[in-house]
């Protein structure tokens, strides 16, 4: 798998939600591209601030309306991990996501799961 950056990982679960946007930022005076993942989604009124990579609440919304299935496990290292998954039943096709290992924080590593799921959906798209 190749490195996809926060920001690129991001826009592919919107495109996966169907949020249309991009990440934008506010100076003040005028709103301007981001290149980074901190902001807000463009395409929504109001803008809103969208980061499941951050945000539980914006992780779970996310899980549930791609329907994505999210387990825990023992990675062959030893270590916990968290994984998603999403099958699509119009043809049985099923994106697996290999895991994240959980580390100190079991609720970061549940989060990129989830982004990273959303991502490869919203790459079929």
């Amino acid at each position: 798998m190749t490195t996809t950056s926060d920001k690129e990982l991001l826009e592919l679960a919107a495109k996966a939600a169907g949020i249309k946007g991009r990440m934008v930022g506010w100076t003040g005076e005028e709103w301007f591209e981001r290149t980074d993942v901190t902001g807000y989604l463009e395409g929504y009124k109001p803008r809103i601030e969208w980061n499941p990579l951050t945000d539980d609440g914006n992780a779970l919304r996310l899980a549930v309306k791609l329907k994505l299935d999210i387990w825990r496990g023992k990675h062959p290292s030893g270590e916990q991990y968290v994984a998603a998954q999403k099958i699509w039943h119009s043809n049985d096709s099923m994106y697996y996501d290999d895991g994240v290992v959980c580390g100190d924080d079991p609720y970061v590593a549940t989060r990129r799961a989830i982004v990273r799921a959303a991502a490869e959906i919203g790459k079929t798209l």
